[in-house]
């Protein structure tokens, strides 16, 4: 009997490169999360709004109503303050609150004609007094009315509604 060579393939080779795929899409994603958080982290305002579904101005334990009219009028709640005595008075009753309530909110309603200026030194006055929950209230957006479908007088024929198929042209009477 003869005994031939066993013959023995070589086994696989490891692969020595580096599959850089993984690498570049890891990369991508750190570089999309820091461009999106970048402008977050450089906000020089903080607010600490709560976060609801359905957020209401009475959502608040404790709140101190401010607002400032279209002509920069200052309000508690609904009563008016003299322009000479506003700081004091606001700076007042802001402290009281924080006083009673550290997590006191204000609420402060601004007029969209006031200048952004007025509503800053507004918050300065109530953060030096100790409150640091600020909510700017505003209104919901309107919802925009659809236009309707009608003809422009009466002997004009109906326009169809936009995005709606406009009707076939009359086809002409076969035979003969």
């Amino acid at each position: 009997m003869s005994f031939g060579r066993l013959e023995r393939r070589p086994g696989a080779q490891p692969i020595s490169d580096i599959n850089m795929t993984p690498l570049i899409d890891v990369m991508l994603v750190l570089l999309v999360i820091f461009i999106i958080s970048a402008p977050l982290m450089a906000r020089s305002l903080q607010l600490d709004l709560p976060a609801t579904d359905a957020g209401s101005s009475s959502a608040a334990p404790a709140s101190l109503a401010l607002a400032i009219d279209a002509q920069g009028g200052l309000y508690i709640g609904e009563d008016k303050l003299d322009a000479a005595t506003a700081q004091a008075r606001i700076t007042e009753q802001a402290r009281a609150a924080a006083q009673r309530n550290p997590l006191t909110e204000v609420q402060l309603r601004a007029d969209s004609a006031v200048p952004y200026g007025r509503v800053a030194e507004l918050i300065g006055w109530v953060q030096q007094a100790g409150l640091s929950r600020i909510g700017l209230v505003t209104d919901a957006p309107a919802a925009p009315a659809a236009p309707a479908a009608t003809p422009a007088s009466p002997d004009a024929p109906a326009r169809p509604a936009p995005g709606s198929a406009a009707p076939a042209p009359p086809r002409p009477a076969a035979g003969g």
